[in-house]
């Protein structure tokens, strides 16, 4: 398995890895790529991760978790990656979801879901993407309006990963009592998926996952009090306490699939023979895997630099779009140049390399596209006027 005195780990870290890569090894990519191909669900790994205490690594101690921060989780998610398992339903659930209710959620919030993610048993999806709203989150459709002591929302979400699996959805609304004609503000709610008139629907993608993405429809969705997350109308700011460590872990899936990517590629070019050669032996071979390798061990060390500043309480945006960006860019480029060195076996369900294409082509777009990750670090980091 490549891996890099590159990126530094501590006894704690190693012994994570070590955990998760003896687990991921049981089950093996085959495992994962098969349910994927028949629209299955990897629950038996899911249900040992659980149990080996690897899924809620970043919640606190007290609610049944690891205690850490994104720096376990995107190791976590860094070695099922390098074992050929991107798994998306844990960004999701236990990254955003998680990390938003630890540090927001009210008593009973995080007594009713937070000992449930951390172990497993439960998981909840998030949904922030609409069809017209792209990646403006200010211009949200969905709406929460008053009604009574609670709420009733309406609207739709779009590309919403692995509702099928969850048993609540933490959806973020246009709070309509809070908002004016110049600003609009957000509200978090957290809704059980057997609330009257939430409904979903499968989006038919050639994304080979066991995670699937769906539209969600909310129509006049009623809930109480006890499910706004934080206070109302601030749900924007709270937003960034799920997005950057989603930005963080998605770094860290693409930084696993380029590891995978090029110990298939190293593997086989050590092997494999034309006219008496390994091929692996040829520049023209040799070198454009070494440049895959050396992107990759960058954005490994970007992700972890942008997991360590955000686990300590300093700035982390740029820092973890930064590593998004790179671990994307990297990844894809390990991917092509993996399947290039097996020629057309590297189109095989053999080697399971171009099912991975398509899951980590989407990293490059979602949950942030690479161009709005530009745009941020143009006006952000260099000053530049807004371009939109």
């Amino acid at each position: 398995m490549i891996s890099s005195g590159l990126v530094a780990e501590s006894d704690e870290h190693k012994a994570i890895r070590d955990s998760v890569a003896a687990i991921a090894g049981k089950f093996g990519p085959d495992y994962f790529l098969e349910a994927s191909r028949r629209d299955g669900n990897v629950d038996e790994l899911w249900d040992e991760l659980g149990r080996a205490g690897l899924i809620g690594v970043n919640i606190p101690e007290e609610f049944g978790g690891g205690g850490g921060g994104m720096g376990e989780s995107a190791v976590v998610l860094e070695e099922l990656a390098a074992h050929g398992m991107p798994m998306m339903v844990y960004v999701v659930s236990a990254v955003i979801c998680g990390s938003i209710l630890s540090l927001h959620g009210s008593p009973e919030q995080k007594a009713n879901w937070l000992t449930g993610i951390a172990d497993g048993s439960k998981k909840m999806a998030f949904g922030l993407t609409e069809p017209n709203a792209g990646s403006n989150s200010h211009k949200l459709q969905t709406a929460a309006r008053k009604k009574g002591s609670g709420w009733a929302i309406s609207g739709q979400k779009y590309f919403i990963s692995a509702v099928d699996q969850a048993d609540a959805i933490l959806i973020a609304a246009r709070d309509v009592d809070n908002s004016t004609a110049e600003r609009s503000s957000l509200s978090l709610f957290l809704i059980p998926l057997d609330t009257p008139g939430l409904t979903y629907q499968r989006l038919e993608t050639v994304v080979i996952s066991p995670d699937r993405q769906f539209t969600v429809y909310l129509d006049e969705v009623t809930v109480g009090p006890e499910s706004l997350i934080g206070a109302a109308g601030n749900g924007l700011r709270l937003l960034f306490d799920g997005l950057n460590p989603e930005r963080i872990a998605v770094a860290a899936i693409c930084a696993g699939v380029g590891r995978y990517a090029l110990e298939k590629a190293s593997d086989y070019a050590r092997t494999r023979q034309v006219w008496s050669t390994p091929i692996g032996a040829h520049q023209g071979l040799a070198h454009p895997l070494a440049e895959a390798h050396v992107a990759v061990q960058l954005a490994r060390m970007a992700t972890y630099r942008s997991a360590e500043l955000f686990d300590t309480g300093l700035p982390a945006g740029e820092s973890a779009n930064i590593a998004k960006l790179a671990a994307s860019d990297a990844s894809l480029k390990a991917l092509d140049q993996a399947i290039q060195t097996h020629g057309g076996l590297g189109l095989s369900k053999e080697y399971g390399l171009s099912e991975l294409w398509f899951v980590t082509r989407l990293m490059r777009t979602a949950p942030v596209s690479r161009e709005m990750v530009l745009n941020f670090i143009a006006q952000s980091s260099l000053g530049l006027p807004k371009s939109y």
